[in-house]
Formats: C-alpha cells, sequence, structure tokens
C-alpha cells in the first residue's frame, strides 16, 4: 500500500472524528462558546505522547491540560496517524495539532504555530555496546530508521548527502523504528532529542546515544492551528498561557517529570 494511499484511508476515517470545524472570524470564542477544544496527536511518540495502559500521558497531554485551564475549556484529545494530522487540520476535522510538530520555513508559510513547547533538535541513537557507532559521520553508508513526514527524516536525508550516502528506512511510528534497531535490522535511529534522550533513559540495556548525539541546526517543536484570520486569536491565547505556564514554573516542573532536565525555549516563534 503507498504513502498516498495509506494518507487517503486515514483522511476518509477522519470523517467521523472530530468537531467539524468550519473558519470563523474568532476561534477562540468559537472553543470558548463550545466548551471544549478538539485536539488531534499520535499517541504513539514517548515521552510527549504515549498510551499507558489505555491511558493517554506524556509531555503534551501535562502541557495542553494546563493550556485548557487557561483558556477555560475541556480538551478532546484524539489519537491520529501523524501522516493524516496536518491534511485532517486542513479541512477543519480538530481545532488545532498538539502532536509536536517541527517548526520549519516551508511549514511557517502554510500553518500558523504556536511557542515552542520543546527542543526537536535531529539527533542519533544506536544499540548499547555498538562501539563502532561513536560520532554522527559513523552513518556513512549505514541503515538509519526515521518517522517517516517529519522534519528529522529532512534532516537526515540532507546530513546523508553529505557525508556522501545513508540508507533510510521510513516508519510510520517511532515504536517500529525502534524495535528494528533492537533487533539489528537498522544500524541507527534518527529523531528529536528528547525523544531519543527518554529512550535510552527508559531502556539503557539496548539503546544508547551517539556521543555527540546531534547534528544539524537547532530545532523547536510547537503546536499547530490552520493559518487563517480566525485562528489568531486562539494561538494568541495559547502562547500567553505558555508564557504565563513558563513565568509560574509549570513549564519547568513538565519538562523534568518527563524529561528529567529543563531546556529554556523562546518567548517568540522561530522564524526558521
Amino acid at each position: 500500500m503507498t504513502i498516498h494511499t495509506t494518507l487517503r484511508a486515514a483522511l476518509l476515517g477522519l470523517a467521523t472524528l472530530g468537531s467539524g470545524t468550519i473558519a470563523s472570524a474568532d476561534q477562540l470564542a468559537d472553543v470558548k462558546a463550545a466548551g471544549k477544544i478538539v485536539t488531534a496527536t499520535d499517541m504513539h511518540y514517548a515521552p510527549f505522547d504515549m498510551l499507558n495502559n489505555g491511558t493517554y500521558e506524556g509531555v503534551t497531554k501535562d502541557l495542553f491540560d494546563e493550556v485548557s485551564k487557561e483558556l477555560g475549556v475541556e480538551p478532546l484529545y484524539q489519537d491520529i496517524p501523524w501522516t493524516a494530522e496536518l491534511p485532517g487540520l486542513e479541512v477543519g476535522k480538530f481545532d488545532i495539532v498538539i502532536a509536536p510538530v517541527t517548526i520549519t520555513p516551508e511549514r511557517l508559510e502554510r500553518y500558523t504555530f504556536t511557542l515552542p513547547i520543546a527542543d526537536a533538535t535531529v539527533s542519533l541513537v544506536k544499540a548499547a555496546g555498538n562501539d563502532a557507532l561513536t560520532k554522527p559521520e559513523d552513518i556513512k553508508g549505514k541503515t538509519v530508521g526515521v518517522q517517516q513526514g517529519t522534519a528529522q527524516f529532512k534532516q537526515l536525508e540532507a546530513y546523508g548527502q553529505t557525508l556522501g550516502g545513508v540508507t533510510i528506512k521510513e516508519y510510520g511510528t517511532t515504536d517500529e523504528a525502534y524495535a528494528d534497531l533492537a533487533t539489528g535490522r537498522l544500524d541507527a535511529v534518527a529523531g528529536s532529542l528528547p525523544n531519543l534522550t527518554y529512550l535510552v533513559k527508559s531502556r539503557p540495556e539496548t539503546f544508547a546515544l551517539f556521543e555527540p548525539a546531534q547534528f544539524g541546526e537547532p530545532k523547536y517543536f510547537a503546536w499547530v492551528l490552520r493559518k487563517e484570520e480566525g485562528s489568531e486569536t486562539l494561538a494568541q491565547a495559547i502562547n500567553d498561557a505558555l508564557l504565563k505556564m513558563t513565568d509560574d514554573g509549570r513549564v519547568k516542573a513538565i519538562q523534568e517529570k518527563w524529561l528529567g532536565s529543563y531546556t529554556e525555549l523562546p518567548r517568540e516563534v522561530p522564524t526558521n
């Protein structure tokens, strides 16, 4: 089955989900009137989005719970495949995509981004005990897994070209890539540093970070709304909530709970 076929099928499935949102002059007023905000995320992206015995949890859940309180609405969380999230947002199936989305110049032209919620700089993880791979340039000629349709894929592809060639294998979820790395089908997996740090912390007997793990330019994760005049009010309210949570320590507490450390984030939306 091709990616396009999978995407069409996923979007058809979205017809029975979501809010049926249509564009309006004030999306914040709409969600307040409804008393809820309808979200989409992929609940297989630890530590941001996870299902633990059927219960949704993670960095994103904790952050957006607090943001929703500040907005005075109830969040409705939906588990949607990553490849269907941004297309589904565009056709009004939900109010916001809260899966961590890497801010890129191309996406900034098409979507409205909130303030960053986490570092998204691309990094590398390997099997524990693999001493043949240490620094990022060692992946030259190797097979590296990455989640399809992500900014990390594009950064890995560009980096591989500078090295003279890397075989890239795309996966629907990071969990699938990690499974193949654990069984030796991959030499490494590329992803954001917070995701890979959490993976190694959770399974140190199986995985290890490269040293250094990061390569490429610094990037950030954020949430995404439609790029339309009506979305500006909701985006501003979410940004105000995130700044308030930063200043009162809630963001720091959530980062330390899930990531083990705190990273200060930009107080404006990056332009690249």
